[in-house]
């Protein structure tokens, strides 16, 4: 291998011994890392599937479930309608995918033509 990372040259067998102190510090501050991020996740995925017993969950599951079988009937009573996802809107699914697509592209043209005009200037030569 050619080319060695930062780590791997900074922690490598023969660095590891003069640098001990920063191997334990380096060590320290990956440990003070997670320790941080567990518990800023772990509250997060606790209450993820819970009905009430928490402050911002205002729903029981037996209020989930009668507005669930709400949600059928409705759905019932209007066959037609759909699902109400406008999917050809601008609004919707297809819309959006063609806005963004567009302006992506567009975007996208716009440096492949720039690219092209810089080469045709190079193969030129330099300009006075």
């Amino acid at each position: 291998m050619i080319c060695k990372s930062f780590d791997e040259i900074l922690l490598s067998s023969n660095t590891k011994s003069k640098n001990a102190v920063l191997h334990i510090m380096k060590k320290l501050a990956y440990g003070l890392l997670v320790a941080v991020l567990i518990p800023a996740v772990l509250p997060q995925l606790v209450f993820a599937q819970q009905y009430g017993g928490y402050p911002g969950n205002a729903m029981t599951l037996e209020q989930d479930l009668e507005l669930a079988k709400k949600r059928v009937e409705l759905v019932k009573e209007h066959p037609g309608d759909g699902s109400g996802t406008p999917f050809l809107s601008a609004n919707g699914i297809v819309g959006a995918t063609l806005i963004s697509g567009s302006i992506f592209g567009g975007i996208f043209v716009a440096f492949v033509a720039r690219t092209k005009h810089f080469e045709k200037l190079q193969k030129i030569g330099p300009v006075p």
